[in-house]
């Protein structure tokens, strides 16, 4: 227990440090406080003003929030380690050669440095001011980090698009962003072509890079057309080159990008996003792993695999805290069905991920463990076991089972490349079995962390050796402040044991405002700078913070009791059975139904034992498979302790997984349920029996 220790002027101290004991011939792990209370409660003056609970920080921030050795923008960050490590490699990519791909071949910092400055110079030519706009739309690859960086140089706004969007968010987000130019991949050619008539007058500049089916003389007519000047991306370098242009060095308080947020509901909005705000998360990320040291520290000997979007905040806090000691960045293929194999060859050190690919890694494994039976998987279970009671107890995951570790787990770490030292999941919650799977199994740390686009994505991150920490995002990270706002409607009180409430969060890493939407920037963002997240949290004994309600996403049922829906689903995925679940209720209704896809291999495994005939899409169409779901469904929500009113009447099962190309979930797989409600309308009108 971490209990909050009362200073003789009243700061509560929660201090981070792990030391090593040996007791029993084990390697044991203590800590103290994680968080130092740095401002009294507030209490509400008005029955429109809620009251919030104490502020606090990182110990590392009591006093002030860590700085990065002098930096205070993202062009000084990436000026200076070009400087420090030339001739280390940077950028990496994989070329293919008929059709293969083949190893990683690499820019070096001082190389990358050059390119940078002929892009940059390039958009000085073609008149792209300071403080404009440009859009860069396509999949993570070293051109998109370049002509990001080209953005910091000349203080230019970088506006990022998912690559999974669409035509008419294209055409939204370069409209209403106002950006000049666009960086564009060749798979997205298309895409942006149908969008250049409709594109503001203001985009005057097209950059594409790689080849495309069509000759490039097409794509110049649509650009020309639409009164645009279209460059393939060498001969944009080679016009930089010939016209080299000086730094337009931006200000910490300056714009470094306008990141368009998915949104479950309505038109994306444009975060505004500070150097100030990226550079507080770099150094809050570098001063906590140095907290929990046990070799997390990122160095310049570090790798990391760029596959989640770098239009999104996660990925991009990432890679910049690896420019900025001088490591590497090796980029996917484009293609996840080809992820293993890039694992594989880049054998990365830091892995980041979301919990939808922490729950196919843990499926594929079960599934093939339960597929090969006999003494292997009895081994698995065994160790398993031990391994995880060892956990419970805080013993170092290193030091829990080292023979299996061997043996046994080996394998399963090798499904990352075999080096990882630390595994990092953030974007939604993981399930709680996932993360035990993972800690179990990947021979790493494996850490939770929690944070919005608005906070630059990593606000908490959980202590790994800790089993406290389980199912917790941990204390906050050194950057950020966050105090508890008090929810009266849903009972969750600031000043209550243990403390809850709506999640405030504060610190150099919070967002300006929402691009040219005062009224949405007002609903969010206080004037003394505090971000209202709408998640409600929990403090625990140990320090650390505990997501367990969404203000949003709670309803209620004609018998009067709310639902928390996101609590429930998180219940129902700790069946191996469950691919994506969609719980549903409202108020006019009296119970719950559910959209389930199943698991492919588990549920073909399933049918091929129980005479069910046909492809997964037929299977899921049987009546047989629906009773069986369900009845195992059961079985999971009376295991998870879910209440008679939380638990699924009927279920609708679909072989179509839910997904951003069908518009039924965001880049970072949370579900969009005003269209997950739309899409299967006919479905839950059936169920309602309508």
């Amino acid at each position: 227990m971490l209990p909050i220790v009362i200073g003789s002027v009243g700061v509560g101290l929660i201090a981070l440090r792990a030391i090593d004991a040996l007791r029993d011939r084990v390697m044991t792990r203590k800590a103290e406080n994680l968080l130092c209370e740095v401002a009294p409660a507030t209490l509400a003056d008005g029955k429109d003003k809620p009251a919030c609970g104490p502020t606090y920080r990182n110990i590392v921030a009591k006093e002030e929030f860590p700085p990065l050795d002098g930096i205070t923008t993202l062009y000084e960050l990436f000026k200076r380690s070009a400087s420090r490590y030339p001739n280390n490699p940077c950028l990496g990519t994989r070329k293919h050669v008929n059709g293969k791909a083949g190893p990683y071949e690499w820019f070096t910092y001082e190389e990358t440095e050059a390119l940078v400055l002929d892009i940059a110079s390039a958009m000085t030519k073609v008149g792209v001011s300071a403080h404009e706009r440009c859009s860069i739309y396509g999949g993570n690859c070293a051109q998109w980090m370049i002509a990001m960086q080209a953005c910091n140089r000349q203080s230019i706004y970088c506006v990022p698009l998912y690559d999974s969007l669409g035509e008419n968010a294209v055409e939204y987000i370069i409209n209403h962003s106002e950006s000049s130019i666009l960086f564009v991949s060749k798979e997205k050619l298309d895409t942006v072509i149908q969008a250049l008539p409709k594109a503001h007058k203001g985009l005057k500049t097209l950059v594409y890079w790689g080849t495309h089916d069509q000759n490039h003389a097409g794509v110049d007519a649509a650009a020309k057309e639409a009164g645009i000047t279209a460059y393939t991306w060498q001969q944009f370098l080679d016009l930089g080159r010939k016209s080299p242009a000086s730094a337009r060095p931006p200000k910490p308080e300056d714009l470094c990008t306008v990141m368009y947020t998915s949104g479950t509901t309505g038109d994306p909005k444009g975060v505004m996003l500070s150097h100030r705000a990226v550079i507080g998360e770099v150094a809050g990320l570098h001063a906590f792993l140095k907290q929990i040291g046990e070799g997390t520290t990122v160095t310049e000997k570090d790798v990391v695999l760029s596959y989640l979007p770098l239009a999104h905040i996660f990925d991009r806090s990432t890679e910049e805290m690896f420019l900025s000691v001088g490591a590497r960045i090796g980029y996917f293929q484009g293609d996840v069905k080809k992820l293993v194999d890039d694992i594989a060859t880049l054998r990365p050190t830091l892995f980041i991920g979301v919990p939808r690919v922490f729950d196919r890694i843990h499926n594929g494994v079960i599934t093939k463990l339960e597929e090969k039976g006999g003494l292997a998987a009895k081994l698995f279970h065994w160790g398993y076991s031990i391994k995880s009671k060892k956990l419970r107890k805080n013993v170092r995951q290193d030091k829990a089972t080292p023979l299996f570790d061997r043996l046994v787990f080996s394998k399963v770490r090798e499904r990352l490349g075999g080096r990882v030292k630390l595994i990092v999941s953030g974007g939604a919650p993981l399930a709680g079995h996932v993360e035990e799977f993972l800690k179990v199994t990947m021979c790493a740390p494996v850490v939770q962390g929690y944070g919005l686009t608005e906070t630059c994505a990593g606000s908490f991150i959980s202590v790994p050796d800790l089993h406290e920490m389980a199912g917790t995002v941990g204390p906050p990270l050194p950057c950020t402040a966050f105090r508890l706002e008090a929810v009266p409607e849903m009972n969750y009180d600031p000043s209550g044991s243990p403390p809850r409430g709506e999640i405030v969060i504060g610190g150099p890493t919070v967002f300006k405002g929402y691009y040219k939407d005062e009224e949405k920037t007002k609903e969010v963002l206080s004037e003394d700078g505090w971000f209202h997240t709408g998640d409600v949290g929990e403090l625990t004994p140990e320090g650390a913070l505990k997501i367990i309600d969404r203000k949003k996403n709670i309803f209620k049922m004609s018998q009067g009791e709310y639902i928390a829906v996101e609590k429930v689903e998180a219940v129902y995925k700790k069946s191996a059975l469950v691919e994506q679940i969609w719980v549903y209720g409202n108020s006019f209704e009296n119970a719950l139904v559910a959209v389930v896809v199943p698991n492919e291999d588990s549920v073909k495994s399933w049918a091929s034992q129980n005479n069910v005939p046909g492809d997964y899409a037929a299977i899921c169409r049987d009546e047989r498979t629906k009773a069986y779901l369900h009845g195992e469904l059961t079985q999971t929500a009376k295991a998870g302790k879910l209440k008679g009113f939380e638990q699924v009447r009927k279920i609708c099962v679909d072989s179509e997984p839910f997904s951003v190309e069908n518009g039924l979930t965001t880049p970072t797989f949370k579900h969009k349920r005003p269209q997950l409600l739309q899409h299967y309308k006919a479905q839950i009108d059936k169920m309602y029996g309508k």
